[in-house]
């Protein structure tokens, strides 16, 4: 599946299946209400109405089933026709496994995507994620045929009509940031170290017209970023703070993304085990996906200001490798005693967050991180876990999750119970909690927290995305999606805006500026 460039199109017109192979894919229902006539120019003449309709009616999903209608180039594959509240409509995560099972070979392929126009997004998003672009294979090195996949939809019920070029446009824009996120996150260290990280985003950057802000290194030691020098200062190359900023005529609200950027983890002096090692390739999920997010968001129209931070380390061991017992003084003043070198994620994330608030004056600020191995046992692996100072926010971010396919859940937010876990003799803090049976994931998150302040007036998004961001040994991609379903009604993109879960109850006719303002707030 790797190196396969996607082209999303209103109408992938009449083929031959033997040249391209044909993919049909959705929910039961709605495959069943498709007319013959729009699929006779795709399958006839390998295929006739008599052998569709038979196929359909051997179709019993259960939670998903398919059937070849034609040697090994066409295939019908149906999605679950119900999913639980806490899915999503879309039965986004079944699509992408599909794809990966089901569909054709060869080097011209087309998937046709048979669904509702609410979930267009979330099923291109799925769709991204089963073909991913890092391959170090040396078939691949070889092979000259470039392959393609044209994705068509075939919309049923409401507003069922062609998808129009601005749908398509943020469709391509969207799946660009998945596949983004993904190759960095499955790029292994001695190709994506933190200089090669920095020139992914500078690529972005100028891409987008935007040249990044960089502290680096002593920099980082002399400005007072002692979390993230600690973390990182014992590798060869050494650790950064990076932020691309978004800076439009006429926005009403500052945003900031800050994305946990580790791109490798032994656990430094608290060394992990020849087990749970492999893998902490991964561990630049946040920040990979704050990358693809903030590319697609401005490529969009994104009206407010918006500021994408990277703290990028690798947690490295060697001689200036932090100690237990050391303490760190943080961009935020306050002093962490360390007693795990391993929970080197929420360090860089703090000074991340604070800088977010002090210098760039940010009233929403959303951080994501592969944090804690006990989210995948709190919230599960395909669900991302969700902790903030808003109940309001906790809310949205479940229903953008829906809406969007990157599914999150909520932990439990309360500090007055489980900040003390971090008590310190010596220190404000320490950076882990004395018992780890006590809401692990939700203390790693109230650790940023309090960096910023449990009083501190904006809104405060923590996603933990450990395990979601990838299954088996390949990337997802995960976070994208969701950071531009839960932020799009701070977007000009007419898909984003519905499927965002915030200012629903607005007057989207209003056409005068104060009013205009008032809805683009999201806080």
């Amino acid at each position: 599946m790797a190196n396969v460039a996607m082209e999303f199109v209103a109408d992938a017109g009449d083929g031959d299946l033997q040249s391209r192979p044909l993919l049909l894919l959705g929910q039961l229902p709605h495959l069943q209400r498709l007319q013959w006539s729009q699929l006779r120019g795709k399958l006839q003449p390998r295929v006739q109405e008599e052998v569709w309709q038979a196929a359909l009616g051997s179709l019993t999903p259960n939670p998903t089933d398919n059937c070849p209608l034609y040697l090994n180039h066409a295939i019908v594959a149906a999605l679950p026709s119900k999913v639980s509240r806490h899915n999503s409509p879309s039965a986004a995560m079944f699509i992408t496994r599909l794809i990966r099972n089901c569909l054709p070979g060869g080097a011209n392929r087309c998937i046709a995507m048979v669904c509702e126009r609410s979930e267009v997004f979330a099923s291109a998003c799925a769709i991204a994620r089963a073909f991913p672009l890092f391959t170090r294979r040396s078939c691949a090195s070889r092979r000259t045929e470039k392959k393609r996949v044209m994705v068509e939809f075939l919309l049923v019920g409401q507003d069922n009509g062609p998808l129009e070029v601005e749908t398509l446009k943020c469709l391509e824009s969207a799946a660009d940031g998945v596949r983004l996120a993904a190759r960095i996150v499955d790029t292994p260290c001695n190709e994506m170290n933190t200089d090669h990280f920095i020139e992914e985003i500078k690529a972005v950057g100028k891409d987008l017209g935007i040249v990044p802000a960089i502290i680096r290194d002593e920099e980082l030691k002399e400005k007072g970023f002692g979390g993230l020098y600690g973390v990182g200062k014992a590798a060869e190359h050494p650790p950064a703070l990076v932020i691309l900023s978004h800076t439009p005529v006429g926005a009403t609200q500052t945003i900031a993304w800050v994305g946990k950027g580790i791109v490798y983890d032994t656990g430094g002096l608290s060394i992990k085990g020849k087990t749970t090692m492999p893998g902490m390739k991964r561990d630049c999920g946040g920040a990979a996906a704050v990358l693809g997010a903030f590319r697609a968001a401005v490529k969009q129209g994104f009206k407010d200001n918006l500021h994408a931070l990277f703290c990028l380390a690798e947690n490295s061991v060697g001689p200036k490798a932090t100690r237990p017992d050391d303490i760190h003084i943080m961009y935020s003043g306050k002093s962490v005693e360390i007693n795990n070198t391993d929970a080197e994620g929420r360090l860089v994330l703090a000074d991340g967050v604070a800088y977010a608030s002090k210098d760039l004056g940010a009233e929403i600020i959303l951080d994501m991180a592969t944090l804690t191995g006990a989210q995948g046992i709190a919230t599960g692996k395909h669900h991302a876990a969700v902790l903030t100072n808003s109940e309001e926010w906790e809310t949205a971010c479940v229903k953008a999750g829906k809406n969007c396919g990157d599914l999150v859940h909520p932990l439990v937010y309360c500090p007055e119970l489980h900040f003390s876990e971090f008590n310190s003799s010596v220190a404000d803090m320490k950076n882990s909690v004395t018992d780890r049976d006590n809401a692990q994931s939700s203390c790693a998150g109230l650790f940023i927290a309090s960096h910023l302040g449990f009083d501190w007036p904006g809104i405060w998004v923590h996603v933990d995305i450990a395990s979601p961001v990838h299954t088996g040994e390949r990337a997802t991609g995960f976070g994208v999606a969701l950071l531009l379903s839960l932020f799009g009604r701070a977007s000009e993109d007419p898909l984003l805006n519905l499927v965002s879960p915030l200012g629903k109850d607005t007057d989207l006719s209003a056409d005068n500026i104060e009013t205009d303002s008032k809805r683009r707030r999201l806080v």
